[in-house]
């Protein structure tokens, strides 16, 4: 009978975040799968846990050592995949153990905890209903303007990684593409230095170049636009021809595209009988 999986999610900052459930899995299983063994150390001590490490498993790694992991987990063995902080591949290696494993009929578990995503965005103060994560900012400047352009007209909050060596100069670049919309930078999250800064991106600078240096991890949450520029044409028109191969009738297809794109009911009829013009007749 094969193992399985779990994805254990550790504490971001302050070791007292980690649940009852996880230190539980990580001292019954056989084996610990770490990105970096040195730093998941540090919480194994913490808690006074022995399992031994079964590998690494860094950016880069993945392809050599998914295969001999999923051989331990086809062999009965019990694995705990962690990230160096929070959950598990969340902008952090682990993606393709995971597809792997669900692939071969591996039992994959989550045993949920802290998040640096979700950390930020709660304490934002920013809307939290509705939000999307882009991961870590580009590097390149081109590159970083073109994903503040893409986000334009986004109306979900977002969620960025960012680090102190390029958080200036992502700053500078949001605010010359998106100079009005409120920004709040989170910094060393459940650490002794916590602090969030909020406001638009050229008040976080003046506050940021008063200090003579820029430290820690950083987590942006940018805030959604909040024009409305109506619906997306081209996902209606999508929906509409998702809707209709599905074999739903048009007043189904009516009722649906209406409560999902919040728009007038008239207005998902002309969509279905006259693809979004007025029908004939």
């Amino acid at each position: 009978m094969p193992g399985t999986l779990y994805l254990v999610a550790l504490p971001i900052g302050n070791l007292e975040d980690i649940t009852i459930r996880a230190i539980r899995t990580l001292r019954s299983v056989d084996g610990i799968v770490a990105e970096d063994t040195r730093t998941t150390r540090r919480v194994l001590d913490r808690y006074r846990i022995d399992t031994p490490f079964f590998s690494s498993l860094f950016q880069g790694s993945e392809r050599k050592r998914v295969s001999w992991l999923i051989e331990q987990l086809r062999a009965g063995k019990d694995l705990a995949l962690v990230s160096d902080a929070g959950t598990p591949l969340i902008s952090d290696p682990g993606y393709p153990l995971v597809r792997a494993a669900v692939a071969d009929g591996v039992q994959v578990v989550p045993i949920p905890g802290p998040s640096a995503v979700l950390t930020a965005l709660i304490a934002s103060g920013l809307p939290s209903d509705r939000f999307c994560f882009e991961g870590a900012v580009p590097r390149r400047q081109g590159e970083r303007r073109a994903l503040f352009e893409r986000l334009r007209n986004e109306a979900r909050t977002v969620v960025l990684f960012e680090s102190p060596h390029r958080l200036l100069a992502t700053l500078e670049d949001l605010g010359a593409v998106l100079p009005d919309r409120t920004v709040t930078v989170a910094r060393e999250l459940t650490k002794l230095h916590e602090e969030f800064l909020r406001g638009h991106p050229e008040k976080i600078l003046d506050t940021l170049a008063t200090r003579e240096q820029v430290r820690g991890e950083y987590v942006i949450v940018l805030a959604g636009d909040s024009t409305d520029h109506g619906p997306d044409e081209e996902r209606i028109r999508q929906a509409l021809h998702a809707l209709r191969e599905s074999g739903l009738d048009n007043r189904a297809i009516v009722r649906v595209l209406a409560m999902g794109f919040g728009i007038p009911r008239n207005e998902a009829y002309r969509w279905v009988h006259g693809n979004g013009e007025s029908p004939e007749g």
